[in-house]
């Protein structure tokens, strides 16, 4: 058999280790004949596949790679053949025939491979591209010193940690650019134990001299310089901090440690001070510069550091009291009370030591000052200015609500508006006019409606219906049911066997699913009504009790027996208090469907969220009493955790328009996004228009959305129901509470969201909402407060300020009667204090 017949044969029986063998045994000539008949072998195996992607030849993707790699001429060629797109999707994992290929490379000249694993290397976009595990070997194998590339590094520290003897021969080329290589910090951030991966790794190389502990050193502070996030810096404040420097090593990089304070991450800098701090003696320019750097931080821990290393070291060196009024000015504009109210007590402390100079810096700063501390401030230095503290302007009253509904589009009639409505944006109403007006026309003109259907229902996905075994969309049913009336059925029989079975659906999504496969039954058997009695006509959801008896007459008098999903979905969708006039009208009807209507009264349901520990996660609970419905009986008495993506989720609250909490139930599962949930936002400001009780449910669903910093607009629903009269303010706030304990919202977003309230005219229920919020957040005694609670305190005194509210809230007492000064315990004092004052005159 001629050379190229028997590779081919190996390559299309994908015999990968037998063709590196039998690739590597041919002469010059035999290898570029082939190369040279690669390129038509790759369009022969494409040809096999029904259409080209990337990863197309995915199955062929090892021994085409062998191929090209023992054959192709120049490096560059090589390079590229490797990582064709046909033989693995970008997203493909890494190399797994690495051995393989160098293999069929190793007789290649030394020069030939040094090009080839530069050029790998340069290839290289990420730390985990797929070329990286071959692009390591080669440089190895060939021993060069690799580009300067910074993928490459990271590439490299995601490798399993070298272990002793530290042989690996990258150790000497790529450890000093670990710290210079852009991602590296973030691909080695996890590590966090000394005597695992790659933290403890340059430990024991530094313990056993591999590499120079000095080096390690010079190169984390080298790191710092450079800049970046707390997560880029992470691993290197970890190393930095496990080598322990002592003060002698620190000594020669004093002016770097400084130059370290003013911007970098915060476990840097403390670092920093820390070691700096353990310096025997600093020149006063570095204490200066220090001190300016860390009272202008925003951290408070930094800030008390300075405050406190500036006063010990004035009071042991009077000398350095001309260097401390910048850093005492800058402190002035701390956001802490506390942090200001110390450096004030130090300014006052020091008056006389600093000097004329630096008392004229101090004096220009006391316009920063609150007005009460600057006055105290200002009676120390004379002829400093003093803040005027305006009053906080009263907020606005609440806006006017829109209307609760507005009347939608009337039915389809005619197949020219049918497909008009289907060509455009199809939302959960305009979809409904689909589902009535498809009934309708199938009566009227059955040919001009499937007219208009006949290019959709053979489409794509709508084609392969008789493939999927559930079917799960309401637009599946519907082209059924046009392919049954067109004469070409997909499914005989499918409304018994194709609805959703194998995977939990939400109740609101069963209900309309039943509908639509009712519709198809209908079509099948030639039954299909004259019209729907569920389709609403307001853009709640509603369907107003006149028109509903309306279509009752009509069925009546067409002797046609509505069906069984479309009446009890059309009962859901009355009014809480429908018209007793039409009422009356389908009492005098004679059908049945006309009688349950007549007797319908609208059944009240209790909806309760349960908050779980340990975990802490909440479930929401429905019950009512059964009406003998069963899909009503069903979305009114059963809450489960359902598909990840909701489906049909925008229908729901125009499934239940006067049971909106039933529907915040259903909707809760959704509240906390996921990659693949949707984002709550138009159905929530429907459940607000519709009708019902409000409890927990749709409280915590406004207060995920209230405390959204993503969605700032989210407060307007909450502006709505207030405006109506219908907020749970209460119920709200102890959510909102629920949701910061378990780490869903944070303290900045709940009082930015809080704030938002008020001021757009909803303070007196922000006010409620955060009493009801404190007693769950205040911490117990001996317990740590929660980082910014100090700021909902604040918020809370101008809330009850503006509401004039009164009365003892326990939890803030207790707080208020802590001992210290800060800024917690300073503003539980000021709403306490407020709160139990007597009411003005």
């Amino acid at each position: 058999m001629d050379h190229w017949g028997e590779i081919e044969k190996l390559i299309e029986q994908r015999y990968a280790a037998r063709l590196a063998e039998r690739v590597t045994e041919l002469d010059s000539a035999a290898r570029k004949d082939v190369a040279a008949r690669l390129p038509g072998l790759l369009k022969k195996l494409k040809g096999r596949f029904e259409e080209s992607w990337d990863g197309a030849l995915a199955p062929y993707a090892t021994v085409l790679r062998v191929a090209g790699a023992a054959t192709l001429g120049g490096a560059a060629a090589v390079a590229s053949w490797l990582y064709r797109r046909d033989f693995a999707p970008q997203w493909d994992g890494p190399d797994n025939d690495v051995e393989l290929i160098l293999a069929v490379t190793a007789d290649r000249p030394a020069a030939w491979r040094a090009d080839l694993a530069e050029r790998l290397v340069l290839r290289m976009r990420t730390g985990d591209d797929r070329g990286m595990p071959l692009a390591l070997a080669m440089v190895r194998q060939t021993g060069i010193d690799p580009p300067r590339h910074d993928p490459l590094v990271v590439g490299w520290v995601q490798e399993v940690p070298p272990e002793p003897p530290y042989a690996d021969p990258l150790i000497d080329t790529l450890l000093p650019r670990l710290f210079e290589a852009e991602g590296v910090g973030r691909a080695l951030q996890w590590w966090r134990e000394t005597d695992q991966g790659w933290l403890g790794a340059l430990l024991k190389m530094a313990e056993a001299g591999r590499v120079g502990r000095e080096s390690l050193i010079e190169g984390c502070v080298h790191r710092f310089l450079l800049g970046g996030s707390a997560t880029d810096l992470r691993f290197f404040a970890r190393l930095h901090e496990a080598l322990a420097p002592a003060p002698e090593e620190v000594e020669p990089r004093v002016r770097d440690y400084v130059r370290l304070l003013a911007a970098s991450p915060g476990p840097v800098a403390e670092a920093a001070v820390k070691h700096l701090r353990a310096q025997p003696a600093l020149d006063p320019g570095h204490l200066a510069e220090i001190w300016d750097s860390l009272l202008f931080r925003p951290e408070r821990k930094l800030v008390k550091a300075g405050l406190t290393w500036l006063d010990r070291a004035v009071r042991r060196d009077p000398a350095l009291a001309g260097r401390i009024a910048a850093p005492l000015a800058r402190a002035f504009a701390a956001e802490s009370a506390e942090l200001r109210e110390r450096a004030v007590t130090l300014a006052l402390a020091h008056v006389a030591a600093m000097g004329e100079q630096g008392r004229a810096t101090v004096r220009e700063a006391i316009p920063l000052l609150p007005a009460e501390l600057g006055e105290r401030a200002a009676a120390a230095f004379p002829g400093a200015e003093v803040a005027v503290e305006e009053a906080e302007p009263a907020p606005p009253p609440l806006p006017e609500p829109p209307p609760r509904a507005t009347r939608l589009p009337a039915p389809i009639e005619t197949a020219a508006e049918f497909a008009e409505v289907l060509a455009g944006e199809r939302d959960w109403a305009a979809w409904e006019r689909l589902l009535a007006g498809f009934v309708v026309l199938a009566h009227r003109d059955r040919e001009a409606l499937l007219a208009v259907l006949r290019g959709e229902m053979y489409r794509n996905h709508y084609a392969r219906l008789h493939v999927y075994k559930q079917w799960d969309h309401a637009d599946y049913w519907l082209m059924a049911a046009a392919r049954t009336l067109d004469g070409a059925s997909p499914v005989a029989g499918a409304w018994r066997d194709r609805l959703p079975r194998d995977r939990p659906i939400a109740p609101p999504a069963l209900l309309l699913l039943h509908r639509v496969a009712e519709i198809h039954k209908a079509a099948e058997e030639g039954t299909l009504p004259p019209l729907l009695l569920a389709t609403p006509t307001l853009s709640t959801g509603h369907v107003e009790a006149a028109e509903l008896v309306r279509r009752l007459e009509v069925l009546e008098a067409a002797g046609v027996k509505p069906p069984a999903a479309d009446l009890q979905q059309a009962l859901l969708r009355l009014p809480r208090t429908p018209d007793p006039e039409a009422m009356a009208r389908a009492g005098r009807l004679t059908s049945g469907a006309a009688r349950i209507v007549a007797a319908w009264t609208c059944p009240e349901a209790e909806v309760s969220v349960r908050w779980h520990a340990p975990d802490e996660c909440f479930e929401p609970e429905a019950n009512a009493a059964p009406t003998g419905l069963p899909l009503v009986d069903l979305v009114l008495g059963k809450v489960r955790h359902h598909d990840v993506q909701g489906t049909h989720l925008a229908w729901w609250p125009a499934t239940l328009p006067s049971h909106r909490e039933v529907a915040a139930a259903h909707l809760l599962p959704y509240l906390l996004p996921s990659y693949w949930s949707p984002v709550l936002g138009d159905e929530v400001t429907r459940l607000v228009r519709a009708e019902g009780p409000v409890g927990s449910a749709l409280a915590l669903l406004l207060a995920r959305m209230l405390a959204d910093p993503r969605r700032p607009e989210e407060v307007e629903p909450v502006l709505e129901l207030a405006a109506r009269g219908e907020l749970p303010a209460a119920e709200l706030g102890r959510q909102l509470a629920l949701l910061l304990r378990v780490g869903r919202v944070r303290m900045g977003e709940l009082v930015t969201g809080l704030d938002t309230l008020a001021r757009e005219g909803g303070h007196a229920q922000a006010w409620q909402a955060t009493a009801a919020a404190l007693p769950l957040l205040l911490p117990a005694t001996g317990k740590r407060p929660r980082h910014g609670l100090a700021g909902l305190l604040a918020l809370a005194t101008t809330l009850a300020t503006w509401c004039g509210a009164r009365g003892e809230i326990p939890e803030v007492r207790d707080t208020a009667a802590r001992a210290g000064s800060s800024d917690l315990v300073r503003e539980a004092r000021r709403l306490h204090a407020l709160l139990t004052a007597p009411k003005e005159a």
